[in-house]
Parts: C-alpha cells; structure tokens; sequence
C-alpha cells in the first residue's frame, strides 16, 4: 500500500505545476489505469465530480471552465469510461467507490467538494457507505434517485416485436435523450463514440448494482456534511422528503432542463453550485 501511495503522489506532482486542464493518469490498488482531468491552481479547494453511466470526464468541460479560475477541479473517468481502462471487472458500486478513494488519497489531504451525476450519485454514496465523510466537505448529488420514496415510476418504453436495435443506435439514442436543448451534431456524435467506449457488457453490469434503495438513503442520511441535491421534475417529492428529514441537505429542482441539466443550463447549474459552495460547504 505505501508503494501505491508514492505511485500516486508521483504522478499527481507531474501535474501540480500546472493551472490549465491536464490529464492525470494513476493506477489503482487491483492494477486498473484511470484518468482524471485536472483544472485550476494546485493549492485551491477542490471539486471532484463523477460523471455518470458511459459518460466521459470532458461532459463537465462548462463547469471546468466556470469553476477552475478560483478552484481546483478534478474530473474523473470512472473505470471503463473515457480515457480510463476498461477492467475485466469492477464495475460495481463497492470497487468504483474504493477507485473514488484512491482518487482522494492521491489529491491529498484537504476535504474536496464531492458530486456525482446519475450512475455517480450511487458511486458517491456507495464511496459515503463504505469509507465515511471524513475526506468530503460537502456533496453535490445530480439528477438520480437516493433511495427515498416516493420512488421514481420507470419510463414506459414502447412495445417492440423485432430485435432490438444495435448497441452503436441504442447508445446513440441514449445521448440524444440527455437533453432538451439543441445540441451540436458533432457535439451529439462525440458524446456517443465516447460512451461506446464502455463495452455493453460492462454497461450492463454498470446497471445492476446490487443494493437496496435503503442502502443509498442511510449513506447519505449518515453524514452530516451540507449536500445539494438537484433534481429535474421526476424527482421532485423525493427531493422534498430528503429536505424534510435531513437538514443538512438542500434542493433544487431545475426546470426545462434535460438529464444533464449541467449541459442544458450551464449558467444556471453554475450557479446554484457556486451559491452553495460560498454559503455552505466554503463560507466566505
């Protein structure tokens, strides 16, 4: 363990010096090469986010950009995703919350602001369930179930008496989904080719974690660290039962935005991050 801890200080000193965006790669504890994209001055207080199911660390290039001027922002591949390897295995909540963990101990010791989008909010609360608050300020939960009810109704999907579509279509399909605003067509087409970097076995794996819905509610119910939840309108009576038995959690349900909100909005995610940042998890 004190070999892989020197390994990852290493390479986290190749990047220190360095203010704009660069690429920090570090292998993990069961030997699986991640990438992390890392923004904004070595010393400042760090927001780590974890992008959600087959996405790529760059879908949160607009908050790179708005947030690293004055924080440190560090946005990590998950294993199989991106730039990361894609493991034989792993792709469950327990190993891609140590794979969080590791991350944490290479960005040293300072608490970070810890959010995860999607399939990321349960990396996030299964890395709260199994390693504790100690190494977080706060957290920022986007846009996915926690565990409390009323439970979201799955989406209805129309009946279909022929094969199923090709994976490259299926994936294509997905990403469209993620957004109300028009997007750029080479935009659309760049998020897909990197999210069929996952293999669809992997993907399918990614979707079977093996916990209850209580198993995310007492993650986050267990800490008392300050936590912004935002949500689109699915989940607006589960944001307001999370407001109402935990105090140390704010909502926000954002309006007119599709899946990744932070995409479709920007400005508007910005700043509810930017607020809760000053007012909670870093007081001015």
């Amino acid at each position: 363990m004190r070999a892989f801890r020197a390994t990852l200080l290493l390479c986290l000193l190749a990047f220190a010096s360095h203010a704009r965006a660069s690429n920090l790669f570090f292998r993990t504890s069961d030997g699986v090469r991640l990438h992390a994209i890392v923004a904004g001055p070595p010393t400042a207080r760090t927001i780590v986010l974890i992008p959600g199911w087959t996405m790529p660390a760059w879908i949160f290039t607009a908050q790179i950009e708005a947030f690293s001027p004055h924080y440190r922002v560090v946005v990590l591949d998950p294993r199989g995703q991106g730039e990361s390897e894609v493991a034989p295995g792993g792709y469950n909540d327990q190993r891609r919350g140590q794979d969080i963990a590791e991350l944490l101990e290479l960005l040293g010791p300072r608490p970070v602001l810890l959010g995860g989008w999607s399939l990321g909010v349960l990396d996030v609360l299964g890395y709260i369930h199994t390693h504790g608050d100690a190494r977080v300020a706060g957290l920022l939960l986007i846009d996915n179930s926690v565990g409390e009810k009323p439970w979201p109704t799955p989406p209805t999907t129309p009946v279909s008496h022929g094969p199923p579509p090709p994976w490259p279509v299926e994936m294509r399909d997905f990403v469209r989904s993620m957004f109300v605003h028009p997007q750029p067509q080479a935009y659309l087409d760049r998020l897909t080719q990197a999210a069929l970097v996952t293999p669809k076995w992997a993907a399918e794996e990614l979707l079977r974690y093996p916990q209850p819905p209580s198993y995310w509610r007492d993650a986050l119910y267990a800490t008392k660290k300050p936590t912004l939840y935002v949500v689109r309108p699915w989940l607006a009576a589960q944001a307001a039962n999370v407001a109402r038995n935990d105090p140390y959690v704010e909502t926000a349900v954002m309006q007119g935005v599709g899946h990744a909100m932070f995409v479709d909005d920007p400005a508007r995610f910005d700043a509810l991050l930017l607020s809760f940042l000053q007012r909670k998890v870093w007081p001015r």
